[in-house]
């Protein structure tokens, strides 16, 4: 493929709600730019963008595909995205390296919960958006309600580009109300096209749009406006730079019409973009921060390179290929490139321009453009790349996990191809975290929902070899006091040779939550040496590690080593060790001790029709409504839910809600738990521990 200058490239990612189509569009859209010379289906797994076996067994998106394609002497760089929330990481980190969002709408479900996720994103990254109303050939098609809905929720500045004259099965004809005209598309999925004059009953209508159409425009730019109050118009040139600039500003967000599975409309949604669409020239400044941390002004002319990774796909037959958008300068294979996240030089070698599985290779790129690179030594998503002045790019925004589980090897000696493939795993996909949590012994993972974990479980196991299990992850309970305790203990050991004894005092005392545990001593006089006291305080710790009442971290005392007695030859380190730890028991269990749970903050994004059962569901699992509020047509409800009840809470809330609802999850607090589950959790844990 030829060069291009920043003005003439396209990139943007098709985002949307699962099964509206974006990879059936990203089909057509190659279809159209001679890329491929038939349609794929999802059907029988012959997609360019959906190619990864897990992708082909679900029929659906798991990762964010790169693609290409030369439109009207334009290049098209498009990213297919993933539309089901356990791979939003993949459509937010695309949406983080381009330049305009192609929103999909189904045609027949109409705007879902994952169309205004995306919405949003797309605005809070300041990104130019279009709208798609796709499968208008499917039955019980909702065009009209669609577009009442879409400028309910995203604005009155929607406005059809297009409207459907015969939605439905045989759907192939639309109004276009720019160019005032009829078009009717063939029915051999070519894309082909016949330009004719509007029927009398669309005339008025288009009419009307047309003019509303121009005012859009010419509120866009102050001369436009000048100029249309004296003409009452405005010419061809006039309109396509008020357009871009209309599109750039969001004073007004066009949607398009097409069906993507039989190549209707998407001849024009090419034409639209190539003219009018979001180029890298439309976004000529990122901001990075110099090695000082200070702000720093990224010039798309600047002769300094920048890239940023957002992307890392380990192709088996080459190795790790690391997706990057460049901000500044070129790139050329066989450069050095200073990583300004690691602080090491990374050597470009073979660059990649991708459809899919299909790789071209290229040896120099310039400002704007979007490719990949192979066998980069230490490099990882969200890094920059650049040369010259060393800056960083900010890091590109992903989902915390909203589900957990424990992951153990079933065979001995894989707990090093484990981890291997964990970090292998996380470094493709962020949003799939791990942990060793040393509080409850248990190697944690993390992703967005059940089958992201069942998806990326699998490909540890064919790619690594290795045979896994998932266990459910233990709440991370504590122990703690209500009243002060005391408690006098001695310890004496004889067994024939050098004998063990030791005497402690000790009180104990509530402190305030999180205050942690703060060990004191208060000996007068000569009973107890002073080179014991580290002693008893190591006996204590080894107490408030291995629990009491559950085996659960002790938090929140203080205790004080205040008497004791000593033997002149038989007190030793080991001895007061001992008689520290066990009085510290004995005065613990004398100051009525309880469990403490860990509180998470929740907050979940429903529509409002289901309320009442996500309300119901919230008090049933013992949670605490903070407040509610609303965004567009969802409900956002904040609560405060007892950890131990959240097991696999992503996925009841999908259940819920028909897969409409989101959630987020971060930890709160710690709290007394009800006694009566208190002595479940601590006859279940001595029960485990008696096995």
């Amino acid at each position: 493929m030829k060069q291009f200058h920043s003005s003439d490239i396209r990139n943007f990612a098709i985002v949307g709600h699962g099964s509206s189509g974006k990879t059936s569009l990203a089909e057509a859209f190659l279809k159209m730019g001679g890329e491929i010379t038939r349609l794929g289906t999802i059907e029988d797994g012959s997609t360019v963008s959906d190619y990864h076996p897990s992708e082909k067994a679900r029929k659906i998106s798991i990762h964010s595909t790169p693609l290409h394609m030369e439109w009207a002497n334009k290049k098209f760089n498009i990213i297919d995205t993933p539309g089901y929330p356990d791979f939003i990481g993949e459509s937010l980190s695309s949406l983080g390296v381009v330049d305009l969002a192609l929103i999909m709408i189904h045609a027949s479900n109409g705007i879902e919960v994952c169309t205004e996720t995306m919405w949003n994103n797309a605005t809070s990254l300041g990104i130019p958006k279009m709208l798609v109303v796709n499968g208008l050939d499917r039955e019980h098609t909702k065009f009209d309600e669609i577009l009442i809905k879409a400028k309910k929720k995203f604005g009155e500045n929607v406005f059809p580009m297009q409207i459907p004259v015969n939605p439905g099965p045989g759907y192939n004809q639309n109004v276009d109300v720019l160019r005032n005209e009829l078009i009717t598309y063939k029915n051999d999925k070519s894309g082909k096209m016949e330009e004719s004059t509007l029927h009398k009953k669309y005339q008025k209508v288009v009419k009307n749009l047309h003019e509303d159409l121009i005012e859009y425009v010419a509120e866009s730019d102050d001369g436009l406006l000048e100029r249309f109050f004296e003409k009452g118009s405005l010419t061809e040139e006039e309109m396509r730079q008020g357009i871009h600039k209309a599109i750039q500003d969001q004073t007004f967000v066009p949607l398009f019409c097409t069906s993507a599975t039989s190549n209707i409309g998407v001849r024009r949604l090419c034409d639209f973009i190539a003219k009018y669409g979001s180029s890298p020239d439309d976004r000529q400044v990122v901001i990075a921060h110099n090695k000082n941390g200070d702000n720093i002004q990224v010039l798309l002319d600047g002769e300094e390179t920048v890239l940023q990774i957002f992307k890392i796909i380990a192709e088996s037959h080459m190795g790790e290929l690391s997706l990057f958008r460049i901000y500044s300068g070129n790139v050329k294979t066989g450069m050095d490139y200073y990583n300004s996240n690691r602080n090491m030089n990374e050597r470009f070698g073979q660059m990649f321009l991708m459809n899919g599985k299909t790789k071209t290779q290229t040896q120099q790129l310039f400002a704007g453009d979007i490719a990949g690179v192979v066998k980069l030594k230490d490099s990882h998503t969200s890094n920059t790349l650049c040369s010259g002045n060393h800056v960083t790019l900010p890091k590109l925004e992903l989902p915390s996990p909203t589900i957990h589980y424990a992951i153990v090897s079933n065979s001995q000696g894989d707990e090093e191809k484990l981890a291997v493939g964990l970090a292998t795993l996380h470094e493709e996909d962020p949003t799939f975290e791990y942990r060793v949590d040393n509080e409850v012994k248990q190697t944690i993972i993390s992703g967005q929902g059940e089958l992201h974990l069942k998806v990326t479980t699998e490909r540890l196991e064919r790619r690594f070899g290795i045979s896994i299990g998932l266990e459910k992850v233990k709440v991370p309970f504590r122990e703690t006091i209500t009243e002060k305790g005391h408690a006098k203990y001695r310890h004496k050991k004889q067994s024939g040779g050098a004998g063990q004894f030791a005497e402690v005092w000790m009180k104990i005392e509530p402190k305030k939550n999180g205050e942690g545990i703060e060990f004191t001593q208060s000996l007068v006089g000569q009973n107890v040496d002073r080179v014991f006291v580290p002693s008893v305080k190591k006996g204590v710790k080894t107490a408030c590690s291995d629990g009491i009442l559950a085996g659960c971290n002790v938090v929140d005392i203080k205790i004080d080593f205040y008497d004791g007695k000593m033997h002149p030859v038989d007190s030793k380190d080991i001895a007061f060790q001992t008689a520290g730890k066990h009085a510290f028991k004995e005065a613990f269990l004398s100051a009525n001790p309880c469990l403490l749970e860990p509180i998470i903050n929740v907050k979940v994004k429903i529509p409002e029709e289901f309320m009442g059962d996500i309300m119901g569901d919230i008090s049933g699992k013992r949670g605490k409504i903070m407040g509610m509020d609303s965004e567009g047509g969802f409900q956002l409800i904040n609560a405060q839910i007892p950890q131990a009840e959240l097991h696999n809470y992503a996925t009841i809330i999908r259940s819920l809600t028909g897969g409409r609802g989101l959630h987020s999850e971060s930890f709160s607090h710690y709290e007394k738990m009800p006694k009566g589950l208190e002595q479940n959790v601590i006859q279940n844990r001595r029960a485990n521990e008696d096995e």
